[in-house]
C-alpha cells in the first residue's frame, strides 16, 4: 500500500472546497469557496439557489433550456455564485474577509472578482479555470495574488 503522505497547506484548502462543492445545486458546475485566514477557516459558500427558494435540481436549469454558454448572461440564472455566498456569509456573521486567501474550485467571474477585490482579499487560489478570464486583469491591478495549482487527489488520505 502507496504511503500517505501529508498535504500541504494549499492542497489541504482546496480539498475543503472540493467538499464544500458537493453541496451546490447548480446543474452546470458543483463550486465549493472557503476563505482562510491564518491557516482559519472563516466562511464557506457553494453555488446555488437563495436560501429557501427552489433550485435547479428542483426546477431545471433556465440557462440550459435558453442555450446560453457558460460565462455569459449571469443575471439569467437563479444561482448565486460560490465567491458571493462566501462574502454573504461573513457579512452575515460579522468576519472580515480583508487580508484573507479565497480558496475555489473555480477562477471566478468578472463580478465575483470585484466583490472579492472590495472585500479586501489579498490571494485567490484555484485549481479549475471558469470561461471568464476578466478577472486577471483587476486582480493584478488590485494586486491579489493568484495561484492556479494542480487539481487536489479526490480521495482521502489517512496516516496511520
Amino acid at each position: 500500500m502507496k504511503k500517505a503522505t501529508r498535504p500541504d497547506i494549499d492542497e489541504y484548502f482546496l480539498k475543503i472546497a472540493s467538499v464544500v462543492a458537493e453541496r451546490s445545486t447548480c446543474r452546470r458546475h458543483h463550486v465549493g469557496a472557503v476563505a482562510v485566514k491564518n491557516k482559519h477557516i472563516l466562511t464557506t459558500g457553494y453555488n446555488g439557489a437563495p436560501a429557501g427558494a427552489k433550485d435547479c435540481l428542483e426546477l431545471g436549469c433556465l440557462r440550459d433550456e435558453l442555450n446560453i454558454p457558460s460565462g455569459e448572461r449571469h443575471e439569467i440564472c437563479r444561482g448565486i455564485h460560490a465567491e458571493q455566498n462566501v462574502i454573504i456569509q461573513a457579512g452575515l456573521h460579522g468576519v472580515s474577509l480583508e487580508g484573507s486567501a479565497v480558496y475555489c474550485t473555480h477562477t471566478p467571474c468578472v463580478l465575483c472578482a470585484k466583490m472579492l477585490v472590495n472585500a479586501r482579499i489579498k490571494r485567490f487560489i484555484s485549481f479549475g479555470k471558469y470561461n471568464d478570464s476578466a478577472f486577471v486583469d483587476l486582480f493584478k491591478e488590485a494586486g491579489i495574488e493568484v495561484d492556479i495549482k494542480n487539481r487536489p487527489p479526490s480521495q482521502i488520505s489517512y496516516l496511520g
